[in-house]
């Protein structure tokens, strides 16, 4: 899907067409550039509504289905390499994990109206897969070590 672009000096300068530009847009939605910080997408109350409302049902509807049938989660751990290619480094058992926290979180996250938990889950298990593909990497964080480092500090705020 293209998504129609305009800057930020566009949508300040000439309020009124960018919106009507919105309007005419086929997505309806504008993606609004911005130079010295991240860009935002412009859309409709009504649009965003519509996109949250379909993404929760479907999720609300996905969440049940994979709690309601074992051959649906059996299903699932079959297609994902479709979704997820990378899932093809995790050992079967691992790839049922990732189905079993996705869908939890999925749940989750919906009840709290936050997406990010779940990308979350999925940055973690893509990394995991990234470290098992590259056996030299998986074989050294395997490994016993020989001595304990003690308690790792926090990172400094930045």
């Amino acid at each position: 899907m293209s998504v129609d672009e305009v800057t930020f000096s566009e949508l300040q300068l000439q309020g009124k067409a960018t919106v009507e530009r919105l309007r005419r847009s086929p997505g309806q939605s504008l993606l609004v550039r911005r130079r010295d910080a991240e860009d935002l997408v412009l859309t409709t109350a009504a649009r965003a509504e519509l996109e949250h409302t379909a993404a929760a049902v479907t999720a609300r509807m996905f969440v049940a289905l994979m709690q309601r049938d074992h051959r649906a989660r059996e299903l699932v751990t079959d297609v994902l390499p479709e979704v997820f290619p990378w899932v093809t480094f995790l050992p079967r058992e691992e790839v049922q994990e990732f189905v079993v926290e996705l869908v939890s979180t999925l749940r989750a996250a919906e009840s709290l109206d936050n997406p990010a938990p779940v990308v979350q889950v999925i940055e973690a298990w893509r990394h995991t897969a990234e470290v098992l593909a590259d056996p030299e990497l998986a074989a050294i964080l395997a490994a016993d070590t020989d001595e304990d480092f003690g308690v790792v500090p926090a990172p400094d705020a930045a």
